[in-house]
């Protein structure tokens, strides 16, 4: 008896040896210094529009202020609730540093270490270059400051337990399909860049497993019937694109109006994207987005 007691102790402190060590275990590189370079303001805005930070930052909806933070996403696991990115020092990133900016940006972790809920698409931003960082940082202090406080998180538990992010990193966390493909000309190859980095679409257009991963070997751009909220979003996969009557042209028509071939507008989660979004693109990047939707690719 006091032999299995002795081992039921051990596996106790093994267990809550283990248990430390993952709360303890840090993530995230040192990210380089960025101070030195010049950020660009105009650079910086374009590629927040292209990024969605408008749409997910701002909750109009509620008579929010751009950037504020506050629009709710529920999830399976609990509500998350978009942070504040005003320059304001308290509720916002003013007080933050370029660094720290990076580290959160392609990384997912805060100033102070901690991982960020994936809900935040920062693994379709890691690819982003240190210029794209300062100049987005660049934008960014360009904010007038709010106070609006930024709401925590309102996870179930376990989901609760931030630390837990760090096992989810290890399993799931994967790089963006951004590299360029050799044998593709200018135009795929930055269609491919924006679709599966700044613009994030597979967020939303991918089916995702019970722990929230997305399935990308087997559901890319497949559509999603299970988006928070109870939202869906249809599959833009080639093929079905095809089906549907779309071409380059009416789906970079599309990406600037909302209007689809049919007549029809885009509302809910994709119509906030046109108008916080793609509407503010160039032709030619809608172009390009579009050019690579419609072709023959497996997206990877």
């Amino acid at each position: 008896m006091m032999s299995l007691f002795r081992l039921g102790v051990g596996a106790a402190i093994a267990s809550a040896a283990s248990l430390g060590a993952v709360i303890a275990w840090p993530i995230g590189l040192p990210p380089p210094q960025l101070s030195e370079l010049e950020g660009d303001v105009d650079r910086g805005a374009y590629l927040a529009r292209a990024s969605g930070c408008i749409a997910c930052h701002s909750d109009f909806k509620q008579g929010g202020v751009p950037l504020a933070g506050g629009v709710e996403l529920e999830t399976p696991f609990g509500a998350l609730y978009s942070p504040n990115l005003t320059t304001d020092p308290k509720e916002g990133i003013g007080d933050w540093t370029v660094e720290d900016f990076a580290l959160a940006v392609r990384q997912g972790v805060s100033p102070e270490g901690s991982p960020y809920y994936p809900a935040f698409p920062y693994p379709f931003y890691i690819n982003f270059t240190d210029q794209e960082i300062v100049d987005l940082w660049a934008a960014f202090q360009t904010v007038p400051a709010n106070d609006t406080p930024s709401r925590p998180p309102e996870m179930m538990f376990p989901f609760d337990q931030r630390w837990g992010m760090k096992l989810w990193r290890a399993a799931f966390l994967e790089p963006p399909r951004t590299d360029p493909v050799a044998e593709k000309d200018a135009v795929w190859n930055r269609g491919r860049q924006l679709v599966e980095g700044a613009a994030h679409c597979a967020a939303c257009h991918t089916g995702r497993n019970l722990a929230g991963a997305r399935k990308s070997d087997t559901e890319h751009f497949l559509g999603n019937a299970n988006l928070p909220g109870g939202d869906k979003a249809p599959a833009i996969d080639v093929v079905t694109l095809r089906e549907r009557g779309w071409t380059v042209e009416s789906l970079a028509y599309a990406m600037r109006s909302g209007i689809m071939p049919d007549g029809d507008v885009f509302g809910g989660g994709m119509g906030e994207v046109v108008s916080y979004g793609t509407g503010f693109l160039t032709d030619a990047d809608r172009t390009a987005i579009a050019t690579y939707l419609m072709d023959d690719h497996d997206g990877g």
